[in-house]
């Protein structure tokens, strides 16, 4: 019975966004305001009925009902209550489900949350959102169905993939998901605003924070899913440019970009139509990203190899929704004036050099992806493109984005003193020159690249540094005057200037755990010592035993540090019995300026163990320095000071007569 109504729950939502698609567009066609007030009516009944049959399939889920398909192939009787619960979202028919559950929690969050809205651009904005619901739902219900009832049901199920049973797999793809689908909003923004025929610094302002909350998900989702690849699948390194990851990381990309942009035109209403066309393309890149973990064309770790038909349902809803925004875009954006001018040097002109670079890293990791599939349509050749490719073009375009976000902010509105900013700016620049000759002095056999990132790295955090103590004065009026001053800065502020932090140290990051990475693969047998990485390795033991779940060998190894502290690691081979396969759970000792990470491999003949060991400097900045950057995020989404000032559809300065 709750599998029916979860099923009638998904066909109402289904029948709800197709009246919250097009009965607001006829009302804010016709001025009838009961029609307009309809699509928060409609957005909130939505959300309802989606939330109860996101509901009614968790409540499958806990409660082991084998007498539905998708419980019995991801789900047992004897999986800890943790891994029932993201079982809900480990298949297709899950995942989509609460890809659709996000698209109307974000309507619903609009239709409550947006009274500031002009009641016309919102019944635009959540009938948007009620043709993207329609369209997603549709494919639900038609192609992936997730409460399927199998009959006889079985005594038990089929058991959910073991690499997904990590709490790391548990959190990361709601927060993904929830960053994806949030950039429907902006989307649905752009949309309504080309349909209004209008744009100004308020639409900036609404547009501005929705991208923000969508991009501090993408952000934490991203993270904690490079986390998960780090300690589960046992290779030691966090970033492969495996093509899902690829296609989280292109609407970052472009969300970025798109972030900048509206900053511009909040404050100086210029950039308009580049970015309501980026509102649109970072949606569009989220589409993609869909498509490629349907469609049946990718074999990864976390895609869905799924039959063609559903591929291409999603490949005919990507070319209708991005193919007709591109078309109204084309049509209506001449009718909008291009915004105000400024000046080169100026720090408009610094965030478009960085929306420049940003897209076009974008499309480097666009190619690079789907380059072997289109030539394997073409010429039938099988293709890679592997992290070299990435590596070679991917990085210099974003090393001079990450220079100019230390120097947009400190420049003037419409026209900067670019001598002015690079003078405050000189102590960012000695650290860059310091910090790789120091460790050109240390470490002499690097790659050059190692000491280009470690000097980018210096710039972003001592410039980020330089410009909070510019702004608060502290040479001025002392520590305790400038702390106050700190205070008194804008959260916006204090919030993008965190998530620069972040950045500088993600980078340093980055350079330092990639060039002076240490491995080790050897077989131990108990009792066996050896030096690695400056520290003597023991395997002590390995021992077996079960769970209700797994079968698991876990070997003991003692670190004995260069001061003589000894700290024990236990890395483990756990099998799954009913799935039949078999994991790796690491083990990872860390400072966190360092990890040694260590996992245990097969057995050998003569009671020796494979041990693969390894040895990553500041690998945890990685993590860190992202958090920072979603933390960052965050603060500035809370801003303290609110404008509710709107400009008329008809105001000159806005439209073309």
């Amino acid at each position: 019975m709750i599998a029916e109504f979860g099923h009638f729950s998904l066909i109402l939502a289904l029948v709800v966004s197709a009246l919250q698609g097009v009965v607001p567009l006829i009302g804010t066609a016709r001025r009838d305001a009961a029609a307009i007030d309809f699509a928060r009516h409609a957005a909130l009944v939505q959300f309802a009925a989606l939330a109860a049959a996101f509901g009614s399939f968790m409540y499958l889920h806990v409660t082991s009902d084998f007498s539905v398909l998708n419980v019995v192939q991801n789900s047992h009787t004897a999986k800890p209550m943790l891994y029932k619960i993201s079982g809900v979202w480990g298949s297709h028919e899950g995942s989509m489900l609460l890809w659709v559950f996000m698209l109307g929690l974000y309507g619903a969050l609009v239709a409550a949350l947006g009274r500031e809205l002009p009641a016309s651009l919102r019944a635009r904005v959540l009938a948007v959102q009620g043709l993207l619901g329609f369209g997603l739902l549709l494919f639900v219900v038609l192609t992936s169905n997730p409460f399927l009832r199998i009959f006889p049901p079985p005594a038990d199920g089929n058991d959910l993939n073991p690499l997904l049973q990590d709490p790391g797999l548990a959190f990361h793809p709601p927060f993904l998901y929830f960053g994806y689908v949030g950039f429907s909003i902006t989307y649905s923004f752009a949309i309504a605003v080309l349909l209004e025929g209008r744009i100004d610094a308020a639409w900036a302002r609404w547009v501005r924070r929705w991208a923000l909350l969508a991009w501090c998900g993408l952000t934490i989702g991203i993270a904690m899913g490079s986390w998960w690849a780090y300690y589960v699948l046992g290779w030691g390194g966090w970033w492969v440019w495996d093509p899902v990851e690829n296609a989280s990381f292109m609407p970052w990309l472009l969300g970025t970009a798109l972030l900048h942009s509206v900053a511009v035109l909040e404050k100086r209403e210029g950039m308009t139509r580049w970015t309501i066309l980026l509102a649109i393309l970072t949606f569009g890149m989220s589409l993609v990203g869909t498509f490629l973990v349907r469609s049946g064309v990718l074999t990864s770790v976390h895609a869905f190899a799924l039959d063609p038909a559903r591929g291409e349902f999603v490949l005919l809803l990507l070319v209708l929704i991005i193919g007709a925004a591109l078309a109204l875009y084309a049509w209506r954006v001449p009718r909008l004036l291009p915004g105000t001018g400024f000046d080169p040097v100026s720090r408009e002109g610094a965030l478009v050099v960085n929306n420049l670079l940003f897209s076009i890293g974008m499309a480097t990791v666009f190619l690079g992806t789907f380059y072997p599939l289109f030539a394997e349509i073409a010429t039938g050749a099988r293709l890679s493109v592997g992290p070299q490719f990435f590596n070679a073009t991917f990085l210099p375009i974003m090393a001079p984005a990450v220079a100019m976000m230390v120097l947009a902010p400190m420049m003037s509105w419409r026209r900067g003193d670019l001598g002015a900013t690079l003078r405050r700016l000189i102590p960012a620049a000695v650290a860059a020159v310091i910090v790789p000759l120091a460790a050109l002095a240390v470490a002499p056999l690097a790659p050059i690249f190692a000491y280009g990132g470690l000097a980018l790295a210096a710039w972003a955090v001592v410039g980020v540094l330089t410009d909070v103590a510019w702004r608060c004065r502290f040479r001025d009026g002392g520590m305790i005057a400038g702390l106050r001053r700190l205070r008194q800065l804008p959260r916006r502020l204090i919030g993008g200037s965190l998530a620069h932090f972040g950045v500088g140290i993600l980078v340093a990051g980055i350079a330092v755990s990639t060039a002076w990475r240490e491995e080790s693969l050897e077989v131990m047998v108990p009792g066996q010592s050896l030096a690695f990485a400056g520290r003597t390795v023991t395997l002590m033991e390995v021992t077996e035993g079960q769970t209700d779940n797994f079968q698991w060998q876990r070997a003991r190894l003692q670190l004995t540090g260069p001061d003589g502290t000894i700290r024990s690691m236990a890395p483990e081979r756990r099998f799954y019995p009913v799935a039949g396969s078999q994991t790796t759970n690491t083990a990872i000792s860390t400072n966190g300026f360092a990890d040694f990470y260590a996992a245990l491999g097969d057995p050998d003949t003569k009671g020796g163990w494979v041990v693969r060991l390894y040895f990553n400097p500041l690998v945890p900045w990685i993590w860190f320095g992202a958090i920072l950057a979603a933390l960052g995020g965050m603060i500035a989404l809370v801003e303290r000071r609110v404008a509710r000032r709107t400009v008329p559809a008809t105001d000159p300065a806005t439209v073309k007569p």
